[in-house]
């Protein structure tokens, strides 16, 4: 038997233990089995590049939990975006790069695959599935649901998700005693998340509770409320840009600092409407989403709020980076290698899926059907804990522009 693994899409703290832990199983289901990792994702899939896990590493899978990245590397490719494919010497003209990837696992001798990623990487894993159940492969596919935006159907909890939000806050507990440089001090920190706000509301969350573990000294300029945040805004909530820069006046006039948290798709539409407008539309990537590297959400924000509130001085900070590249936190292990135990039962069973916990049926640990899986799952402003945040730091709810799931 030979078993695959591949990662793909942007990195998240996840993947590396998701391959140690995929690896711990089988070594007890089938300790003879081959175990093969494409490099690079789809991209080494097309390309035929892969690499053989020795015995030595098989013994050491617990390892790769301590790192985060991927040790087989990552890419962003669409298997029905052809011409992308071809574009980028994957695939050469006239060629079906779904029927290149079958062919090359029929070619490896492939019985299972199990691809790691957010919704694209999951939605290819489902239409190269479907391609091979279609065409007469013999091979079963399951995929682990890695995204450090929680947005993907029906999945409770994704891989990676956690961390990406604890390790966001302590990003943030740096930054903030940036306040201290100037009078009237914006600081706008830019949280990943292109339509799903989860990620940028849980730093929030983390990081304003973390603020309780510090003792303050109000009498020494040290008190927390410089320190906290000021506003929370995701794509699902609809900003009153002119109410809330009212409010923020406020806040700065009696704080001497505004602190922001903001997800890189907050506002998104209108700011890619505003730069196409001027001539300037963003490219796309592989999968026709605008690339939000050449947009630039906090600064576009910083433009427009750095005079009305009069700030002295403006800063704006992504953690995404720093965030989606951490190692797993024991939350996050302990749900990655639950998943993992699902997903090498599943695939001996021969049941194709993805791995993860299926908010549809009480959110029990279940090999979901392809069909299911979607990306573009909203977070719900209106959880508790997310609302209690807003109340806390003063910021009205506002309405929610995006009906949950």
């Amino acid at each position: 038997m030979r078993i695959a693994f591949l990662t793909a899409g942007g990195i998240a703290p996840c993947l590396s233990a998701s391959i140690g832990g995929l690896i711990e199983q089988y070594n007890r289901l089938a300790p003879k089995a081959d175990l093969v990792g494409y490099l690079n994702g789809y991209q080494g899939l097309l390309l035929g590049k892969s690499y053989h896990f020795p015995q030595k590493v098989r013994d050491n899978a617990a390892i790769f939990y301590n790192f985060g990245g991927s040790p087989i590397g990552n890419s962003r490719v669409k298997l029905t975006n052809t011409d992308d494919c071809v574009r980028r010497g994957l695939v050469r003209a006239g060629e079906n790069p779904l029927k290149v990837a079958a062919d090359r696992l029929a070619a490896d001798e492939i019985d299972i695959l199990h691809t790691i990623g957010g919704d694209d990487t999951n939605s290819t894993a489902a239409d190269l599935a479907a391609y091979l159940a279609e065409n007469g492969y013999d091979l079963t596919v399951v995929g682990l649901p890695k995204t450090i935006d929680n947005d993907v159907f029906p999945i409770r909890q994704t891989l990676g998700a956690w961390t990406a939000a604890a390790q966001s806050a302590r990003f943030f507990r740096n930054v903030a005693n940036e306040n201290t440089t100037s009078t009237r001090q914006l600081i706008i920190h830019e949280v990943m998340g292109r339509n799903c706000g989860w990620l940028t509301g849980r730093a929030a969350y983390d990081y304003h509770e973390s603020l309780h573990q510090y003792d303050w000294l109000p009498e020494a300029l040290l008190a927390q409320i410089r320190w906290d945040i000021d506003a929370v805004w995701v794509p699902e909530m609809e900003i009153d840009l002119d109410s809330e820069i009212e409010r923020l006046s406020d806040q700065m006039d009696k704080n001497d600092s505004v602190n922001l948290f903001i997800s890189e798709g907050a506002g998104l539409k209108n700011i890619i409407a505003d730069m196409i407008a001027q001539g300037r539309e963003p490219a796309k990537d592989a999968f026709g989403h605008y690339r939000l590297d050449t947009v630039n959400v906090g600064n576009w924000f910083a433009s427009r709020l750095k005079d009305p509130l009069g700030a002295e001085k403006v800063l704006v900070q992504k953690s995404g980076y720093f965030a989606r590249s951490a190692a797993p936190n024991a939350e996050d292990l302990d749900l990655i290698k639950a998943s993992c135990v699902q997903a090498a039962q599943s695939a001996l069973d021969g049941v194709s899926g993805v791995a993860g916990l299926d908010e549809d049926d009480g959110d029990a640990m279940s090999t979901i059907d392809f069909s299911r899986i979607k990306g573009g799952k909203p977070f719900d402003i209106d959880e508790g804990w997310f609302t209690n945040l807003l109340e806390e730091i003063g910021q009205p709810k506002g309405k929610n522009v995006v009906a949950p799931h």
